[in-house]
This record gives C-alpha cells, sequence and structure tokens, in this order.
C-alpha cells in the first residue's frame, strides 16, 4: 500500500499544468482566446504600467484587484512576479501586471476591454 501511495504521489507531480502555480488558464470570450485566473475570469493589463511595475493602488486597485502571487512563488516563462508597493507581490504576463475587473461577473465577460482606452483583456 505504502508503494501505491508513492506512486500516486509521484504521477500527481507529473501530471500538474506547467503553470499550476499560477492559476493563469486560457479561456475563451468574445475577443477570441484570453487569459483567465483559477475561477475562468478574464485577466487584463494596464497602459499605466511600466517596466512590470504596478501603476494601479487604491481605488483602481479596488475596481481592478492584482492577481496576487503568493511569497515565494516562481517566475515561468512568460509568467513573472513583480513586487508591489505594499511589499506583497503580482502575476505578470510578458513583464506586464494582471489584474481582474469588478464588472466581469462570469467567465467569458470581458467588459473592461476598453475601459478609459487603458484596459485591454490579457491575450494569450
Amino acid at each position: 500500500m505504502r508503494r501505491n501511495i508513492a506512486l500516486a504521489l509521484t504521477l500527481a507531480a507529473f501530471a500538474a499544468p506547467a503553470l499550476a502555480e499560477t492559476g493563469i488558464m486560457t479561456g475563451d470570450s468574445s475577443l477570441g482566446p484570453v487569459l483567465t485566473d483559477a475561477n475562468g475570469m478574464t485577466l487584463y493589463i494596464f497602459d499605466k504600467d511600466k517596466d512590470g511595475v504596478s501603476a494601479c493602488y487604491d481605488e483602481c486597485a479596488a475596481n481592478w484587484p492584482p492577481l496576487m502571487a503568493p511569497e515565494g512563488a516562481k517566475a515561468e516563462g512568460d509568467y513573472g512576479i513583480t513586487e508591489r508597493k505594499d511589499d506583497t507581490y503580482q502575476w505578470t504576463y510578458k513583464g506586464m501586471p494582471l489584474y481582474t475587473w469588478v464588472k466581469d461577473t462570469k467567465p467569458g465577460d470581458v467588459t473592461g476591454d476598453g475601459v478609459k482606452d487603458v484596459w485591454h483583456a490579457a491575450k494569450p
């Protein structure tokens, strides 16, 4: 029995998706494929973010919640991590911090795309 448990744990480690730590996936939307969080909600990028650093805090972050990364998370491929000014960490895609949008209510919603001409759905 112990051997079966060890084998199951070994197989589970190899079966895990490469980006399991981020929770980021690709989902379908009216815009085509978009990046989503683990709940299938569309992720967005913000034109005012520069050099991988978030410019979205306070009221902005209340409306556009950052996709937080746990301390100790590791960057992988196009997915990176940036430190926020409050000493928390946020996932990035190709150097752009990622956010959700409070007005999206279900997976596939892309109501934040184009807001104020500075918010865009993140596309793979």
